[in-house]
């Protein structure tokens, strides 16, 4: 009987000045909320276990998503596991409610406990202001965030971050809080094939010692066989784009979604590469490209072909909405 190859290890990262190596995949838990679709807490169990089996260590929540059921479900999943705590990172954010937004120093002093109590945990290893454009940025700074120091000092978090989607969110407050007192950016939608903006402003978290987690490498579906649901910001003329170039890849034997994920994961200043995850097979095609990317390199001949393809409408976003979950 032929040996098989060993699989590779998943890469971990440095996060910003924290100490925490991450793995270079992360666990998006938003859709063991059933925000895409029903998630049993058979299949929710089953992915993060097989995500850790796999290396992956840093998993990331909201009580947002799915109106607190995310935060539930991976809570049940991680004691599932039986592994020490000091094993994996978990992420979860204040601020945004299934009732709405409120950055008040009451209200996330009050969060933090509630989601330690869904999450069957102790602490968090972050704890995030979750989307903060949709709040005041100086409410935020002068007492969302000295409320989350506060939090920290207490032991229920170990650090602080600050999650958007407009990436001049991250500029403001960094500019206006005291060094060493956000330690990580979430960022999504700005680090893919279609929109690579966040690179403008590594060089900028690096000098603050900021910690950089990039979300959604797929652009919220954009960048998929099936392309994005119904309800995506994007104007029509970056979703065809984007829809000739998944039909690019399919045509010459090739998946959209692997190229985009190892684009994301192919830059090392990048911690983490979050990506919402909600079965075993999902899970295991994130791993694939992370392990065949460190293995062979990046595809660039076809990559390409689809930068080429994308290439009118690079770097187009879209304002914040309230629909994302």
């Amino acid at each position: 009987m032929a040996a098989t190859t060993p699989r590779p290890n998943l890469e971990l990262r440095l996060l910003g000045n924290t100490g925490l190596k991450l793995s270079c995949v992360g666990f998006g838990a938003s859709p063991l909320g059933s925000v895409f679709g029903p998630v049993s807490e058979h299949d929710a169990v089953s992915s993060v276990r097989e995500a850790f089996r796999l290396d992956i260590n840093f998993f990331d929540t909201s009580p947002f998503y799915g109106g607190t059921l995310s935060e539930k479900m991976l809570g049940k999943a991680l004691k599932a596991l039986e592994v020490p705590r000091s094993e994996y990172v978990v992420s979860t954010k204040c601020g945004r409610y299934k009732e709405g937004f409120d950055f008040s120093a009451a209200r996330v002093t009050r969060s933090i406990d509630e989601s330690l109590e869904r999450l069957q945990l102790d602490y968090v290893d972050i704890l995030h202001c979750h989307d903060i454009e949709f709040g005041s940025l100086d409410q935020i700074v002068n007492e969302t965030i000295p409320a989350l120091q506060k939090l920290k000092e207490a032991g229920k978090t170990r650090f602080i971050g600050i999650t958007g989607l407009p990436l001049g969110i991250f500029t403001y407050v960094l500019d206006r809080v005291p060094p060493g007192t956000v330690d990580v950016i979430l960022s999504y939608c700005h680090y893919g094939i279609n929109d690579s903006t966040l690179l403008d402003l590594l060089p900028y978290f690096k000098s603050k010692g900021v910690g950089i987690i990039s979300a959604s490498p797929l652009a919220m579906g954009l960048l998929t066989e099936n392309g994005p649901p119904e309800w995506h910001p994007a104007s029509p003329e970056l979703k065809s784009a984007c829809q000739a170039a998944a039909a690019y890849c399919k045509e010459k034997g090739k998946n959209i979604s692997k190229l985009a994920m190892q684009y994301s994961l192919a830059n090392k200043d990048i911690s983490t590469v979050l990506v919402g995850m909600n079965s075993v097979k999902q899970v295991e095609e994130n791993v694939a490209a992370a392990t065949e990317l460190a293995t062979f390199g990046q595809d660039r001949e076809t990559l390409n072909e689809v930068e080429a393809i994308l290439s009118p409408v690079k770097g187009q976003t879209w304002p914040s909405g309230i629909q994302r979950s």
